[in-house]
């Protein structure tokens, strides 16, 4: 099996897991999963979050994602408990499709690794 292959697999898992449990089996994107991470991540629990703060949380969830790949690393929790990250190294230029298969690949690293 390629690492492609092996990767794909393991994205289509995470994503059928997590969109029975929030979904109703409708299938997310990662996108949709990138917000999750970031709700996670926020450790405040699941409520309702304004434009900002959704904006926020995909910010948080991407810095998170790529922290193992050296591209941030945290720096601290503010007044009201928000994550704080500040950039190592710049990201490198990717196509869209470049940049998905980024994120899922974080992801699934994530989902195997950290939680």
């Amino acid at each position: 099996m390629t690492k492609e292959e092996t990767l794909k697999d393991k994205w289509q898992a995470i994503q059928t897991k997590l969109s029975n449990q929030f979904a109703d089996g409708e299938t997310l994107n990662v996108d949709s999963i990138t917000y999750l991470i970031g709700v996670q991540e926020l450790g405040q629990g699941a409520r309702k979050f304004k434009k900002d703060e959704k904006v926020a949380l995909m910010h948080i969830a991407v810095c998170r994602l790529l922290e193992p790949f050296g591209y941030y690393e945290f720096e601290y929790y503010d007044e009201d408990k928000w994550p704080h990250y500040k950039s190592i190294k710049e990201l490198p230029f990717l196509k869209a499709g470049e940049q998905t298969v980024l994120l899922k690949e974080a992801i699934v690293n994530y989902f195997e690794n950290e939680i």
